[in-house]
């Protein structure tokens, strides 16, 4: 069965960076648009970022020119890496996968993805 596990989650600073890894198994995911969601406490689960089999990449307005989303199809592993993570970015990541392969980067809706992880926390210090 198709399995998505985050890591990365942390507890860090204002200004601070960190990575986020979603390790991918039960089918290759080459061929599949992946993405990132987050959800703060109280609300809605929220599109970040996303990169679809050709590499093409799509970013949440809030997060463009500090987050990069790639991926490393040999370990079936998607990556989020944040800069100048602010306060604001603090929230549960969640990875998720399409079900289709093919497809472009701009799918930006929770029902556009049928596998989840199960999340890792990010909290920003102000």
């Amino acid at each position: 069965q198709v399995q998505l596990v985050e890591s990365g989650g942390a507890l860090v600073q204002a200004g601070d960076s960190l990575r986020l890894s979603c390790a991918a198994s039960g089918r290759t995911f080459n061929s599949y648009t992946m993405g990132w969601f987050r959800q703060a406490p109280g609300k809605e689960r929220d599109f970040v970022a996303a990169i679809n089999w050709a590499g093409e990449t799509n970013y949440a307005d809030s997060v463009k020119g500090r987050f990069t989303i790639s991926r490393d199809n040999a370990k079936n592993t998607v990556y989020l890496q944040m800069n100048s993570l602010k306060p604001e970015d603090t929230a549960v990541y969640y990875c998720a996968a399409r079900r289709y392969a093919g497809g472009s980067s701009y799918y930006t809706k929770v029902d556009d993805y049928s596998y989840w992880g199960q999340g890792t926390q990010v909290t920003v210090s102000s």
